[in-house]
């Protein structure tokens, strides 16, 4: 029996409902609790816990009540939606991430999980191979609110010893979830078009080069992280994670070598200013070293495995994709 009580706020987002899944598999389905705003779209096997995370004492409940020591926080609104409600997105963005951390303070958790991303990165920021520590200066309410949220990690660790460790995620594809507001969700989005035979019409521009990651890959590296012996953590902020850098056109070109009739074309709104801020690489050296990180999938298997599953759960997900609403 695992000792690990393990709390998953945000579990039916984009990383989440894959963590969770990755999380129950490892360490036991009754000791791994999720919880979000809404109930599940599918039902699924294991613990749910409906929970507004800006309601304190509902999380504080909801730790005590199943003895949670590990708290992987990842409830957040995104870059493109984040733009819509600036006032909101800091609220739920910053007191969330607050009341996370005062409780898992309080109520001596062990380890607290809090991903970061690349809008914490901004037009200054050096475009190719950005390092670990360098200049930032986001310019999407989003990336300011994950940005100031990071200092606050650090300062939790440093001032009270919590141990939060955190990742800075390039844009995540997946086949298991739907895009949720990201400026990065035409890369998933793009297969659905695909696999259903339709045209796509791109809100960013044909050359934006931008780092992304299979989510295979960022759920391996969350729980590498986080089971990574203390010692080893040697950045308490968001540590870079590299996995492949495309444009739209090198993505379209790739799904075409599967199905040749695709076609895209490309309609740049608002999102493109935002991904114009963003950089083209991260140098991710510092993970490698502490803790052994190596990304697996390159832009080929990603296709592959995008294609592969979408075909296979066509009729699955045909209904979820449709009441979907992107910006």
């Amino acid at each position: 029996m695992s000792k690990e009580k393990i709390l998953v706020i945000g579990a039916n987002g984009q990383i989440g409902t894959a963590l969770t899944q990755s999380l129950r598999q490892k360490y036991g389905t009754a000791n791994v609790i999720a919880s979000d705003l809404n109930t599940p779209l599918r039902s699924v096997i294991g613990i749910f816990e409906k929970l507004d995370v800006l309601d304190i004492e509902r999380l504080r409940a909801i730790v005590l009540k199943y003895g949670i020591n590990q708290i992987y926080h990842l409830a957040a609104i995104l870059s493109a939606k984040g733009e819509q409600n600036p006032r909101q997105t800091w609220d739920v963005n910053m007191n969330a991430l607050w009341n996370v951390l005062e409780i898992a303070r309080q109520e001596h958790i062990s380890k607290v999980y809090y991903p970061s991303t690349i809008a914490v990165f901004g037009p200054q920021t050096p475009k190719e191979n950005c390092p670990q520590f360098t200049t930032m200066h986001p310019s999407t309410i989003y990336g300011i609110s994950k940005q100031a949220g990071e200092q606050l990690c650090e300062y939790y660790f440093r001032r009270f010893g919590l141990d939060v460790r955190s990742l800075r995620y390039p844009g995540i594809i997946s086949h298991e979830s739907l895009p949720g507001g990201g400026t990065t969700d035409y890369a998933v989005d793009i297969f659905y078009k695909a696999v259903d035979g339709l045209a796509y019409e791109c809100f960013l521009s044909q050359n934006t080069r931008l780092p992304m990651m299979y989510i295979d890959d960022a759920i391996r590296a969350t729980i590498e992280l986080m089971e990574a012996p203390k010692e080893k953590i040697k950045n308490r902020y968001g540590y870079n994670l590299q996995g492949v850098s495309f444009s739209p056109t090198d993505l379209a070109a790739e799904i075409q070598k599967q199905l040749p009739n695709f076609s895209i074309s490309y309609k740049p709104d608002f999102r493109q200013a935002i991904a114009d801020s963003w950089v083209c690489s991260l140098d991710d050296s510092a993970a490698k070293e502490d803790w052994g990180w190596e990304a697996k999938f390159d832009l080929a298997r990603i296709c592959t495995e995008m294609l592969t599953n979408l075909q296979a759960r066509k009729s699955d997900r045909h209904n979820e994709y449709n009441e979907m609403t992107f910006l």
